[in-house]
């Protein structure tokens, strides 16, 4: 894993042409994904920066969606906005996930957990598009440091109580009972990862940082920085499990009545982007609820959910922002009629959104059945809340489908105006992993 780290620095002195390092980010990523599948179980360490099956997929789909990013920004590249800069920024965020990914010690992981917010901030400041744009940095830093200051300090209590940060070396051996300062040790910990994936009540910043980003901003967000709070989850709750196993209920109805509440929100949203986010809280809900529940099925599911999600939610943000180029806004109420405008975008919107609401062959569906057959052998109650959920993410993916592309266009001035050939291959390869992985679901479940 050391030598891709090292790749990743020397793919810093391209950053002068764009088209040199799109195609070294896509050829990064063929050969990580060739020479770099991991041998090892969920549980198992594998390679030189510990490197197994989760960090695998999350750290193939980091450089996957950095290399789509870099081909769906060319607009940056033809207006010469510092376009250098902007490749800097894209490489060291890429270089602050695949150590974050790759971390075994839970201190590194915490600092490079926290360094992916440096180039974000930087992207949403530098390339956004609105003047708010200051104030929804300033939003996703606050609520994100705020959150970790309190695993910072969990972190060097467990180190002084148990002699090791070490991921396999921390287990759940210094907690056999649910004390008070358990609790609070335990919630420190994990409140962090809870605002970063974002769960219902502290995901304010999530829609906003995501109207003012720029599309790399978004794509970014979407696709990888999510996932870094159920990786962070994921990590952490084995040190936890006598305690977290008190608190599974609470989890549980949490991440299903918000995904829930957050579905009825989308359906009144008329900014693009902004319907997009809200589905990301709502489908982060479910991966919550996996990851709390300790088993082998919410485990599968909520790892599928959250690769499935990033290739998804990125090829809409994605979409939603060719329509921002060519017409110049994000809003549904002004977006009629495309599939008259564009009508060969037609089908790649109705492609990802029938991923966006799980509709075969996409992960997203294999991951949501998983979850939803562990919530249900968990407990029958759920069953309500995920009916809800179910019929809701069909009912936004489609208001978002039907409202932009069925109706009059509010002018007869513009001529049918398709994609390019480039637009088409970023969208392609959004979708073809999502409904090609599918084919191997045994290993990414298992």
């Amino acid at each position: 894993m050391l030598k891709f780290v090292f790749m990743n620095m020397l793919m810093t002195a391209g950053v002068g042409n764009w088209v040199h390092y799109k195609m070294s980010v896509f050829a990064l990523s063929f050969i990580f994904g060739v020479c770099m599948i991991p041998m090892s179980s969920l549980s198992g360490v594998g390679y030189s920066m510990g490197l197994d099956l989760v960090s695998y997929l999350l750290v193939f789909l980091s450089i996957w969606i950095v290399a789509l990013i870099v081909g769906g920004s060319q607009k940056i590249y033809e207006m010469k906005n510092f376009f250098s800069l902007f490749l800097f920024m894209m490489n060291f965020l890429l270089l602050s996930l695949l150590l974050t990914f790759c971390s075994l010690d839970l201190l590194l992981f915490y600092i490079f957990f926290e360094m992916s917010l440096i180039p974000t901030f930087i992207l949403i400041l530098g390339w956004g598009y609105q003047p708010e744009r200051i104030q929804a940095g300033f939003y996703m830093m606050f609520y994100t440091l705020f959150a970790s200051l309190p695993l910072l300090v969990s972190l060097l209590s467990l180190y002084s109580y148990s002699g090791s940060l070490e991921m396999t070396l921390a287990k759940s051996s210094c907690f056999h009972e649910a004390s008070f300062s358990s609790l609070i040790w335990y919630f420190c910990s994990v409140f962090a990862f809870i605002v970063k994936l974002p769960v219902y009540m502290v995901h304010l910043w999530l829609p906003k940082a995501h109207v003012e980003a720029p599309v790399a901003g978004s794509m970014i967000l979407a696709g990888v920085l999510l996932k870094l709070g159920g990786y962070g989850l994921l990590r952490i709750l084995p040190v936890f499990s006598h305690v977290s196993g008190v608190f599974t209920w609470f989890w549980v109805s949490l991440g299903l009545v918000g995904g829930v509440v957050v579905s009825l929100m989308c359906l009144r949203q008329t900014d693009m982007k902004s319907l997009i986010a809200y589905s990301s809280v709502a489908h982060m809900g479910m991966v919550l609820c996996g990851l709390m529940l300790f088993n082998c099925w919410g485990f599968g599911g909520a790892v599928v959910v959250m690769i499935g999600h990033g290739l998804c939610s990125s090829g809409l943000f994605c979409l939603a922002n060719m329509c921002y180029e060519r017409i110049g806004s994000r809003s549904l109420l002004v977006n009629k009629g495309l599939l008259n405008f564009m009508p060969s975008m037609a089908l790649w919107w109705f492609l990802l959104s029938a991923g966006n609401m799980a509709a075969p062959p996409s992960l997203n569906l294999l991951g949501e059945i998983s979850l939803i057959v562990s919530l249900i052998s968990w407990s029958k109650i759920s069953m309500i809340s995920l009916a809800l959920l179910s019929f809701f993410s069909a009912a936004y993916s489609l208001y978002l489908f039907s409202l932009s592309q069925h109706g009059k266009y509010f002018s007869s001035l513009f001529s049918c105006c398709s994609g390019k050939v480039r637009e088409y291959l970023v969208l392609l390869l959004h979708w073809l992993p999502l409904n090609v992985l599918i084919l191997k679901g045994s290993l990414l479940v298992n």
